[in-house]
């Protein structure tokens, strides 16, 4: 079956552009220092106002593997009890982070394209006691694997612009959230249009 016009890229495209986002993230499931063009690990986490109270819970390997690029949870209160999803959850620091604030009662889910990460995420959840109210779940696209109306809260941290189908993350996004539920996420916006070079680039796609 050929692409549909509202497709912007072909099957191929598409797996192309996964891959590369993979073997970027698998790279950065060990360490995220040097991989970036932006500070990493630690020194990001506390430039970017996550609390200490909670940064000093985290071991060495967690602080290292953080690569976000902003704060999600600067733009709205999670609350005791809250089931929250993380939308590339990476190695599972704003997972640790969500659950901080959502408690025992709560539920906090993540979903990430890369395997290596996802095992990363799970050891590290272990390495912090082993919270029973963390789920993680490997993904192939933008399909979330959740029912409608489950969550009352979504984050991202800088991966919305790794997808080359963002409507239809939108839409699951929009799905997925329960009526009134807040979709709170940082990434990185342009201003300016990307050089030729870099249009279409696997490389740029993995940044």
């Amino acid at each position: 079956m050929g692409r549909q016009d509202n497709e912007p890229y072909s099957a191929e495209q598409l797996r192309q552009i996964r891959e590369a986002i993979r073997n970027k993230y698998a790279a950065v499931s060990i360490s995220a220092e040097g991989k970036f063009g932006y500070t990493t690990g630690k020194e990001s986490a506390i430039a970017l106002s996550y609390p200490a109270e909670i940064l000093e819970k985290f071991t060495a390997e967690l602080l290292n593997s953080f690569c976000g690029v902003g704060n999600p949870f600067l733009v709205g209160p999670i609350n005791s009890g809250d089931a929250v999803l993380d939308i590339g959850s990476g190695a599972g620091f704003d997972l640790l982070v969500a659950n901080f604030y959502t408690g025992p009662a709560g539920r906090v889910c993540g979903i990430d394209l890369t395997q290596q990460m996802v095992e990363r995420a799970r050891e590290n959840i272990s390495e912090a006691g082993g919270v029973d109210t963390i789920e993680i779940t490997h993904i192939s696209s933008e399909n979330i694997p959740y029912d409608d109306e489950t969550f009352d809260v979504v984050i991202s941290n800088g991966v919305i612009n790794l997808s080359p189908c963002k409507e239809l993350l939108f839409q699951e996004i929009y799905r997925v959230l329960k009526p009134g539920g807040r979709f709170q996420f940082a990434d990185i916006i342009s201003e300016t249009n990307l050089p030729k070079e870099m249009v279409g680039s696997l490389e740029a796609w993995a940044q």
